[in-house]
Formats: structure tokens, sequence, C-alpha cells
């Protein structure tokens, strides 16, 4: 099984640090769409796995979540994709719980849901977090340069043998081509 692991806000949808609180709120990053149908498409498994401390926070509830997800769902499948799975973490900071990235939790229950090993599965992300995740479970961390992703990248901080891509669409072109690594 070819695996993908995708952060959500600033890789698929604009972020904002206001928090993604409504489905209204949630637009898409140009091309992310069609990036996820395309992986999909060609027989990737497409899980998101997103911190969603507003839950805690009480910005919004489960069902806004949901409809948010909803939204996300049927806009990928529009164009002819599929996303397998959402995992997210409902905890803020404070709580100190083991699913907030960059904590391993969540990728730990990817791989126990899916029943894969995680070694090298592609983890695209666009902050430190998503990074330290990835890495902390022997997957391969990805960066793109969209939501935090230029902060990130002009921090510099833990970025060595991480390939860099302009957005989801650039790294899911380098994936479907086997050449993910060759942008670091």
């Amino acid at each position: 099984m070819r695996l993908v692991i995708l952060d959500r806000d600033g890789v698929i949808n604009e972020d904002s640090d206001e928090f993604i609180k409504s489905p209204d709120e949630w637009i898409p990053i140009p091309g992310s769409l069609e990036a996820i149908a395309q992986l999909s498409n060609a027989g990737w498994r497409v899980v998101v796995a997103s911190n969603q401390s507003g839950l805690s926070r009480k910005l919004f509830d489960i069902d806004t979540l949901n409809a948010i997800h909803d939204k996300m769902y049927s806009m990928v499948n529009e164009y002819g994709g599929v996303i397998d799975a959402v995992f997210f973490c409902p905890h803020a900071p404070k709580d100190h719980c083991d699913c907030r990235k960059p904590k391993p939790g969540m990728l730990e229950q990817i791989s126990q849901r899916l029943r894969i090993e995680l070694n090298g599965v592609p983890v695209i992300g666009d902050s430190l977090r998503d990074l330290q995740a990835a890495q902390a479970v022997n997957a391969q961390p990805v960066l793109v340069r969209t939501g935090k992703g230029t902060e990130t990248l002009y921090k510099g901080e833990g970025l060595e043998g991480v390939p860099v891509y302009c957005d989801l669409k650039q790294a899911a072109n380098a994936l479907l081509a086997d050449k993910l690594l060759e942008n670091i």
C-alpha cells in the first residue's frame, strides 16, 4: 500500500492564525484538491493528520469540524479524488497529550489503524511540528512553502534532508514521478 499523510491547514487549505472555525473559512489552496485527486487516482491512500485545538479552545464544536471535513471530502470528490481518513488531535498545547504534533501519537494511530509501518511514508506539512512528528516515526518529512511553510523554511531548524516544495501540487508531482527526494 502506498500511503501519504497530509497536514490540513496550510497544506490543503489556507491557514489562519485565528483558526478555521467554519466551513466558509475552509478555502482550498489552488492546486491542492487536484493534487489529492492525482495521488488517489494513482493508487495512493491519502490520510489527513491535523492538530485541531480549536475544539479544546471552544472555538468550534465537533459538528462544525465534521462539516468542515465534509466540505473538504466533497470538494476533493468533485476532482475525482478520495481522502481515505482524517485523524485529528482535539487537545490544546497545555493538555500535554501524546497525539498533538510534534508528538508522534497521531501518526502512530494511523500506523495501527491502517496496519502499516510508517518507515519512509511521506508526511507533507508546513510547520516544524509536522516534520518532527514524521521524523519521530521514521516517516519521510516533506515541507511545503504554503501556509507557515515559508516561515518554517526561513527559520531553518530541523530541515536537514527534508525535501521542500512550493505547494502540495508540486510535492504530489514529485511523488508520482518517484522523485520526491530530488528537491532537497
